[in-house]
């Protein structure tokens, strides 16, 4: 098994009904997420930005095992039938591969 790999998922939903519609779509994702380990770290709804223009509606972190489980996901004929819940809820998104770091902070 590789390195653990880290999904920014950052989401706008449709103005209509947009939150609604992916809730329903994160119900029916959650059981191929768990069967292949993945696991919501942390989710933030944003309260606004301080420094540039960023506005999403949400934003979390899904931790998989490696990259190549994660790409598992779309290839499944099961969450291929349910992928299009995301479609109709999301105005715009942004899915991002991260590695884990620690900072080192001056004391």
């Amino acid at each position: 098994m590789g390195e653990k790999v880290y999904m920014l998922n950052v989401l706008w939903f449709k103005e209509d009904g947009g939150a609604e519609k992916y809730a329903e779509y994160a119900a029916a994702a959650a059981p191929f997420v768990d069967e292949l380990g993945g696991r919501l770290v942390e989710s933030y709804t944003p309260q606004g930005a301080l420094i540039g223009e960023w506005d999403p509606d949400l934003f979390f972190i899904v931790e998989w095992p490696d990259w190549e489980t994660f790409l598992k996901i779309p290839r499944n004929p099961g969450y291929q039938k349910i992928a299009h819940l995301r479609e109709e809820a999301l105005r715009d998104s942004l899915l991002i591969r991260c590695r884990r770091e620690q900072i080192a902070l001056p004391e």
